[in-house]
């Protein structure tokens, strides 16, 4: 006989638009490519602290090397193709709690943290901190629900920018209730705007067979995709049946650890 307690069929309280905000903040100007992707890893903070520790190991594996090395690991597609991005790397594993928290939320609460997302980038723009430059088009575009929506997408689509703020900066300030976390930039310069790094090249020049972007962001539906063509999708074949579901990404709980997830709904919800 299964027994079921209040504490599993209570809904779990939301995260008030506020604190989600503070929550997307650090992330919420990066291109949707690389936006969609760091959601999705974000629900398995203990892969990317693995992915860190192996990144340390390896330093001079470079390009389609690296990419083949870390298509070996045992390991979530997208937290595999964040080897393309050491600083990213870097910033979720350095700040491991937001990391956490902004997981569980995606997890709880997806479509509002995509919300949460828009509202920080209508405030980026709204101070004249996010517009079009040499790293990135910024476009508002009116989706099929009929909201707008504000993109970003690469200038070139085989060069990823990744972008460095001070969300006090660019948004302004937090409120009191639910300031911003905080949260490290390597070799950012305080009280600056975006500042860039260099171009990071995905083409299939820099990477062989695994170049192109892990995913994108679907406005539309409040989720994000998976693209089906990127290797690190495509040939691992654990994933394959479990992580994809009509082009939308899926949660995979089998690489989530020992991780407890947010609230007992979640975990009910992939079996955690």
């Amino acid at each position: 006989m299964t027994t079921t307690t209040t504490s599993d069929t209570e809904q779990a309280p939301k995260l008030p638009n506020d604190q989600l905000n503070s929550l997307v903040a650090p992330i919420a100007l990066y291109s949707d490519p690389l936006l969609a992707q760091t959601l999705a890893a974000s629900t398995y903070p203990l892969e990317v602290i693995q992915l860190q520790q192996w990144m340390a190991k390896n330093p001079d594996l470079k390009d389609k090397a690296l990419a083949d090395a870390v298509s070996k690991q045992p390991w979530d597609p997208s937290i595999q193709g964040l080897v393309a991005y050491p600083d990213v790397v870097t910033r979720m594993a350095d700040n491991i709690q937001w990391t956490t928290d902004l997981g569980n939320a995606f997890l709880a609460q997806q479509s509002d943290v995509m919300d949460a997302v828009q509202r920080m980038r209508a405030k980026a723009q709204g101070t004249g901190n996010l517009k079009t430059s040499a790293q990135q088009v910024v476009q508002t575009e009116t989706v099929a629900s009929g909201k707008q929506v504000i993109e970003i997408q690469q200038a070139n689509p085989d060069v990823v920018y990744v972008p460095s703020y001070d969300p006090q900066v660019v948004y302004g300030a937090a409120p009191p209730a639910y300031p911003y976390y905080p949260y490290t930039y390597p070799g950012y310069v305080p009280g600056t705007a975006l500042a860039w790094g260099a171009g990071i090249a995905l083409g299939a020049a820099a990477w062989g067979a695994w170049g192109g972007n892990w995913g994108n962001c679907d406005w539309n539906g409040g989720n994000v995709n998976i693209n089906n063509n990127n290797n690190f999708n495509r040939n691992n074949n654990f994933n394959r049946n479990v992580n994809r579901q009509g082009g939308n990404w899926q949660h995979n709980s089998q690489h989530r650890g020992n991780a407890p997830y947010g609230n007992r709904q979640t975990a009910n919800k992939f079996g955690g």
